[in-house]
C-alpha cells in the first residue's frame, strides 16, 4: 500500500498571503505564484492563460510575478472555484479583453460572498488574522504602497454547464465541471496533450486530508456523494501531474491514483457508515464517536475531521433537529436557565466538579459546567481558570489547523 501523502506535504499552517519575488516554473510553459490559494499562469503562442487570481491584496503580486514571465495580453482568466482566495484579484490581473471564465454555478457562489462578507470575515477571523495581517505587511513593503486594492466583485464573461473546450496558442485546455468540490461551481483544467490536471480545491485546500463537508467558519453543506464522485471524474483522466490549489503539485500517475482512490474511498465510507448508523438509531454524537476510517482509507485530519463530516453528512440528510429535546423547537437556549443552575448548585461547587473532570482527562466536559458558570458570572476567574486550563488540554492532542486555532483563541480569551 503507497504511503499517504499528506505525512510528507506541508499543513495549513504554512498557508501565507503571496510573498513569493518570482514565480516559478513547474512544468513547460506552466508557472505559479503561490498565495492564500495559488495562482497559475499558462503560457502560449498567443497570449496568457491566468488561473485563479487569489484575494484583492495579493492580485498585484500575481500580476507582477506574471508579467515578469510573460507580458503578452492575457487572453483568459479561469475561476476554479467561487470563493474569494480565488477571485479577489481579478482586477488587477485581468486585461480590458480577458475573457473570464467560469463553472455555470458561480453566481450563486459571487452572492454569497456578498451578502455574508461581514458575516464569513468575522467567522474567519479567530484562524486567519495573524497571518493576513503580516502578509499584508509584506506585500506593502514589497510594492512601496500603503493602500492595496480591494476586494474584486467578479464578474464572468464565459461559462458553462459540464464541460467547455479552449484553444489558445496551440494549447488545448478542457475545463470539466466537479460540483463536489469546496464549491459547487467547482471545476478543473485538463490539458490532454500534458496530461496534467489543474483541480484548485476540489479535493480540499490541503491535498491528502479530508475535507470539510462543512467549515467551522460556515458555508453551505458539501454532499458526501458528490464530492466521491468528483474525485473520482479527475481520477479517472489518469493525470501525470496534479497542481492543487495550495502547495506544490503531486507527480505520478500511480501516486495520484492511489490517493484519489483513498480520498475516494474514505469519502464514501464515512457517508455509508453515518447512514447505517442513523438506520440503526444511533445518535449523532455516537456515530461521531464512532466512525474511523479503515488503514487503507488513512487520510489526513489536518484540515477536515472525520468526525465533522459525519455530523455534516448526517445534517445535510437530516437537518438541524435532532429529536434531542423539544427546545431544539424554540428560540430558548440553554443559557437562559444557566444562572438558575448556578444559583442552585453554586457557581463554586460547579467549578470544583469542573475540576475533577479536567484532573481526570475529561476536559470537554469541564468545559460544560465551566461555561456554565461563566455564562451567568462572566468575571467568575476559577470558570475562566478550568477553560482555559480545558483548552490547554484538547491543544496538546490536537493536530487540526481550524481546531488549533480555535482552541487557541479560547485560552486567550480566559486568560
Amino acid at each position: 500500500m503507497v504511503e499517504p501523502v499528506y505525512r510528507s506535504r506541508p499543513g495549513a499552517d504554512a498557508l501565507r498571503p503571496a510573498a513569493a519575488e518570482q514565480a516559478e516554473q513547474i512544468a513547460p510553459g506552466l508557472w505559479c505564484s503561490p498565495g492564500l490559494s495559488n495562482a497559475y499562469l499558462l503560457t502560449t503562442d498567443d497570449g496568457r492563460v491566468i488561473v485563479n487570481t487569489g484575494m484583492g491584496f495579493e492580485g498585484p503580486v500575481h500580476r507582477a510575478n506574471f508579467d515578469a514571465v510573460d507580458s503578452s495580453p492575457v487572453r483568459y482568466i479561469i475561476f476554479t472555484q467561487g470563493h474569494v482566495d480565488h477571485v479577489g484579484g481579478l482586477d488587477s490581473v485581468r486585461d480590458p479583453d480577458t475573457t473570464v471564465v467560469a463553472q455555470a454555478n458561480w453566481t450563486a457562489w459571487r452572492d454569497d460572498n456578498e451578502r455574508l462578507l461581514p458575516f464569513r470575515a468575522s467567522r474567519s477571523a479567530f484562524a486567519f488574522s495573524d497571518t493576513l495581517t503580516t502578509g499584508i505587511q509584506a506585500i506593502q513593503r514589497r510594492l512601496g504602497i500603503k493602500k492595496l486594492p480591494a476586494q474584486s466583485v467578479p464578474t464572468v464573461d464565459l461559462d458553462f454547464e459540464d464541460t467547455l473546450t479552449l484553444e489558445v496558442g496551440g494549447r488545448r485546455m478542457e475545463l470539466i465541471s466537479v460540483p463536489g468540490g469546496e464549491t459547487t461551481d467547482s471545476l478543473v483544467i485538463w490539458l490532454p496533450d500534458e496530461r496534467i490536471c489543474l483541480c484548485g480545491n476540489t479535493f480540499g485546500p490541503i491535498f491528502g486530508h479530508i475535507p470539510n463537508l462543512v467549515t467551522m467558519r460556515g458555508d453551505r453543506y458539501r454532499d458526501a456523494l458528490t464530492a466521491a464522485a468528483s474525485v473520482e471524474r479527475v481520477r479517472d483522466l489518469k493525470p501525470e501531474l496534479l497542481v492543487t490549489g495550495h502547495f506544490d503539485p503531486i507527480a505520478g500517475a500511480d501516486l495520484i491514483h492511489a490517493e484519489l482512490t483513498r480520498l475516494r474511498d474514505a469519502l464514501r465510507y464515512i457517508h455509508d457508515q453515518t447512514i447505517a448508523g442513523m438506520n440503526a438509531g444511533k445518535d449523532v454524537a455516537t456515530l461521531m464517536r464512532e466512525i474511523t476510517l479503515p488503514a487503507e482509507c488513512e487520510v489526513g485530519q489536518g484540515y477536515g475531521k472525520v468526525s465533522w463530516d459525519v455530523r455534516a453528512v448526517w445534517e445535510n440528510y437530516s437537518g438541524w433537529f435532532h429529536q434531542r429535546s423539544t427546545t431544539e423547537l424554540y428560540p430558548v437556549g440553554f443559557d437562559a436557565v444557566t444562572a438558575d443552575v448556578v444559583e442552585l448548585a453554586g457557581a463554586d461547587a460547579l467549578v470544583d466538579r469542573a475540576r475533577d473532570h479536567l484532573a481526570a482527562g475529561r476536559p470537554l466536559q469541564a468545559i460544560h459546567l465551566a461555561e456554565v458558570v461563566a455564562t451567568a458570572q462572566p468575571d467568575h476567574a476559577g470558570a475562566r481558570e478550568v477553560l482555559r486550563q480545558a483548552h490547554e488540554s484538547l491543544l496538546d492532542g490536537a493536530t487540526n489547523f481550524w481546531e488549533r486555532a480555535w482552541l487557541s483563541r479560547q485560552i486567550a480569551k480566559n486568560s
